[in-house]
């Protein structure tokens, strides 16, 4: 039967405990139950006046009043305040506050309170929302419902909230006596997880028993594509799940997949936890069958935690990684990783037998700007085994196995603030090239620079003149450098040739205006040199050869040079506008900066030696510098006095703009630069010019195709040897110039509408293929990880768009594509040395349904690049992925399917095929 709605009623009830009788019947008629199903209550002791409710207007308000009066200090002293019998505590610790949108119904007869209609009850830090609440006080038992219309649709389920714990049942059977509840069709939330249970006894706050109980991180709690069904659980909210039986179902089909008992750690914060080994067979290269990525997490502090993965095969390989996270608000971020495999291929005593080990270490620290404005200390460390990333067994990163540096930079700097500024840093460097496996370190570097000091300045006004705008600075430069090998790595060998110098610079300059609408500038550059690194010459006349002596003492030299130069700025513009007309291009404005300078650099003979060579063809002379070990060069042996000619031209364009309410044309580059450069030696006896240089660069349809190009023009002629000759290639029958190199690199990037602003997608990835050395694009191929974690929850966070009902309604897409061109014509080869196109896409098929991939052309080698297939399926809770290389170096393939959340991460199934190992 529908029951009809009285007119709009808000009942509140504000009241403490109080001895009275009435407060049985209306303290049991409000609230009771769900403060007993979480508090022990106690009973009072009956009073015998009843206090009546009071009506007034349109709001039901009954008032309760309060146990004790406030204190007086005119009354007199009771002695029962000092009764020695102790006082029962009191059953409430606050105010009850509750109401109900359509009314609060006090039926005495029946012994019943309802609250009907968005009833709600607040008390301390708990919260309890439902439809309908009822209190039987006849049986003790209270009801809390949904609310069933006239249609049967059910609305306002129960919510109850206590802290950070929230239970939605569909209803609430509470019995005061025994201070128990029963729970039906209950949602809990527990650490990213969702309990659905059909049966729920609550025995207190903290303690939950459940049958027939269901375990899912799916969104869809009606109908969940995947649960683990608990017969029987007990759950501690945010502690622990403990279970009997338990097994996987999918779609409500029961698998295999289950135990026989089950203990799922619940918590919000960090855990301490073992990490599950993926179980496999290695079969590219005799390796036998493996554990992988199996180990611990260490859950240390808030600020820094620790996982320790080790793999073994059965064949002894073996691999251990060392991964750690930390971090400090305000302060500073970063993150340690080192992994190091011991790799044997095929069994010892075959004729394919082989034993390597490999290492990598990757360091990476930022430091928060707002922490200390005055200093800094950043890091980017990954060096290692020159051929990691190319025999390592764990780790797919295909994008850097075409990688051929690994640098690393760790820098402290400091401001040292005042009049004048010091800036000083400290930066260690490495530089590695995987294939001659040569490195190059500085141990550290050391700079040091002093603020520009204008000593002729006005102490007010601007600085007007040449003299005016002299200013000079003081640049100190140290280093420890080491050039060294893969092999001597970490040894103490790769010291033996270390090599230290400093060197001081002191630059002095001013600029002024010259015809007012020239700028000139003029500097000197003083430059001191120190070594501790020279060498001795001569000729040894028992052996016939050259001596070379290594001196490891102290030494010095002293060179200087001079440079003036004068630019100006040149506008011109074509205007297209005729009158009552209007031409689609409307002006062409281009953008012209002449500039000359003119250099000196004087020879300094002083440091130079001689000795003599006695032979055969009888005695020759020879010349050297003791200064040839430095590491900042030698002090310049002949005498330059150049010109130097350099143009640099920039071309814009206005357009009317296809919108025709725009009331101004539309600004469109044309070419974003076009330089040329060359210099003339004054000094020089034979081919004083200097090759001709061209480049320039435009970005074209809106801005997402680049286009860059460069050539090198050469105007003197080759013999017939293909030497330089000091003869212009004009007068040899020539052109007026001979082109002896060029380049061309255009990359385009383009995608539908649904990809755009979408560019966080892969941010993951990306971010570990320029994390180790690698490119910032896929177009080298996505890097995969196997020991890091593939499914990350940042991809669930991304709310997607909710797909439409009609068949193929959208489908983004994705492309990138880079063409590079070089031609070589420094000896008639006439040749194109490299000739490329790299491609790059990903399609979404469907909304779930995504497939990418990466290759290239080499039109040179005619063949196709490293190609990498991808496909990845989202199945909700669930995702699958499959990446496959066809063919080449590192043909493999790898597939996966797991769970996304991190709480069940270790129930996953990974594949895959090594790529076959290559000696």
């Amino acid at each position: 039967m529908a029951i009809q709605k009285p007119s709009h009623t808000l009942a509140k009830i504000h009241f403490k405990a109080l001895r009275t009788k009435s407060f049985h019947i209306l303290f049991t008629l409000s609230f009771t139950m769900f403060i007993n199903m979480f508090c022990f209550a106690q009973e009072l002791p009956n009073q015998k006046e009843p206090i009546k409710p009071k009506t007034v207007n349109d709001t039901t308000k009954v008032s309760i009043g309060t146990i004790l009066e406030p204190p007086n200090n005119n009354r007199e002293s009771d002695s029962t305040k000092t009764d020695s019998i102790p006082k029962k505590k009191e059953t409430l610790q606050g105010i009850v506050n509750y109401k109900a949108k359509d009314y609060v119904k006090l039926n005495q007869r029946k012994q019943q309170t309802t609250l009907y209609n968005q009833a709600e009850v607040n008390y301390t830090d708990m919260n309890i929302k439902a439809g309908i609440i009822v209190i039987d006080h006849g049986t003790d038992l209270i009801y809390a419902g949904r609310l069933k219309d006239s249609s049967g649709v059910y609305s306002q389920a129960p919510v109850f909230t206590q802290g950070q714990s929230v239970i939605e049942p569909d209803s609430i059977i509470f019995n005061q006596k025994t201070r128990k509840a029963l729970v039906f069709n209950s949602k809990t939330e527990q650490s990213g997880g969702t309990i659905i249970a059909e049966t729920t006894k609550m025995e207190n706050d903290s303690t939950l028993f459940i049958k027939n109980g269901r375990f899912t991180t799916s969104e869809n709690l009606d109908d969940p594509e995947y649960y683990f069904l608990m017969r029987n659980a007990k759950v501690v909210p945010g502690v622990k799940v403990v279970t009997g039986l338990t097994n996987l179902f999918i779609y409500d089909v029961p698998t295999p997949i289950g135990l026989p008992f089950a203990y799922f750690p619940m918590t919000k914060k960090q855990t301490s936890g073992v990490i599950m080994p993926t179980p496999g067979q290695d079969l590219a290269n005799d390796r036998g069958y493996f554990l992988q990525n199996g180990g611990y997490y260490f859950a240390i502090s808030d600020y820094v935690d620790l996982a320790v993965l080790g793999d073994y095969y059965t064949n002894g390989s073996y691999g251990l990684r060392l991964e750690t996270n930390y971090a400090l608000r305000y302060k500073f971020r970063g993150n340690l990783s080192f992994r190091y495999e011991n790799l044997i291929n095929s069994e010892r005593g075959f004729p394919d037998f082989r034993k390597s080990t490999i290492y990598n270490i990757r360091w990476s620290h930022s430091q928060d700007t707002k922490s200390n404005p005055s200093s800094r200390f950043s890091a980017s460390v990954n060096l290692g085994s020159s051929q990691y990333y190319q025999q390592s067994i764990n780790q797919l990163n295909l994008a850097n196995t075409q990688n051929n540096t690994l640098a690393s930079s760790v820098s402290y700097s400091k401001t040292f603030q005042g009049e004048p500024q010091v800036n000083m840093s400290v930066t260690a460097t490495h530089s590695q090239n995987t294939n001659t496996q040569q490195i190059n370190m500085t141990l550290p570097t050391l700079q040091a620079s002093v603020s520009r000091i204008f000593p002729f300045a006005p102490k007010v006004g601007s600085k007007k003149g040449i003299i005016q705008n002299i200013n000079l600075q003081y640049n100190i430069r140290g280093e420890n450098r080491i050039q060294t090998t893969d092999s001597l790595f970490f040894k103490s060998e790769m010291f033996d040739d270390a090599k230290v110098g400093a060197q001081h610079n002191i630059p002095v300059s001013t600029n002024f205006k010259v015809f007012k609408y020239f700028s000139m500038s003029a500097s000197a550059n003083l430059e001191e040199t120190w070594t501790l690194n020279t060498v001795n010459k001569f000729y040894d006349e028992a052996t016939a050869s050259v001596v070379t002596t290594d001196l490891s003492q102290f030494d010095r030299f002293f060179t200087y040079n001079f440079s003036t130069s004068i630019g100006t700025t040149i506008y011109g513009m074509f205007d297209f506008e005729k009158e009552g007309k209007n031409p689609k291009i409307q002006k062409i404005r281009h953008v012209m900066r002449p500039s000359i300078s003119y250099n000196i650099n004087p020879a300094f003979d002083q440091y130079y030696d001689t000795f003599e060579i006695i032979d055969a063809d009888g005695t020759t002379k020879e010349q050297y510098t003791r200064f040839e070990g430095s590491i900042f060069g030698t002090p310049n042996r002949t005498y330059s006095s150049s010109v130097g000619l350099s143009l640099g031209n920039n071309f814009e364009a206005k357009v009317r703009d296809k919108d025709s309410t725009a009331t101004e044309p539309k600004k469109i580059k044309l070419l974003n630069n076009l330089n040329f450069s060359t210099s003339y030696n004054l000094a020089g006896d034979s081919l004083q010019w200097s090759p001709l240089r061209v480049s320039g660069g435009t970005t074209i349809l809106k801005d997402k195709m680049n286009i860059n190009f460069g050539m090198v023009l050469d105007p003197y002629a080759l013999d017939n040897n293909n030497r330089k000759i000091n003869t212009f290639n004009i007068d040899n029958g020539g052109s007026l110039f001979r082109l002896t190199s060029a380049n061309l690199n255009i990359s385009y990037s383009l995608s539908s509408k649904a990809f755009e602003g979408n560019g966080k997608e892969d941010e993951a990835a990306i971010q570990e293929s320029v994390r180790s050395g690698g490119r910032a694009d896929d177009l080298f191929g996505k890097p995969q990880d196997f020991a890091d974690q593939r499914l990350s929850d940042e991809n669930d966070k991304q709310k997607k768009e909710e797909p439409s009902e009609l068949y193929n309604y959208k489908i983004p897409w994705s492309l990138r594509l880079a063409y590079a061109v070089n031609y070589s014509n420094s000896a008639r080869q006439n040749t194109i040395s490299s000739n490329s196109l790299m491609f790059s896409g990903d399609i979404e098929l469907s909304p779930r349904w995504s497939v990418g991939g990466s290759s290239g052309y080499d039109f040179v080698n005619k063949g196709f690049t490293q190609t990498q297939l991808r496909f990845e399926r989202d199945l909700l809770s669930w995702r699958m992925n499959f990446s496959w290389v066809p063919f080449g170096r590192y043909n493999s393939w790898n597939f996966f399917i797991g769970i996304k959340s991190n709480l069940l991460k270790d129930l996953k199934y990974d594949k895959r095929r090594q790529r076959d190992q290559q000696l």
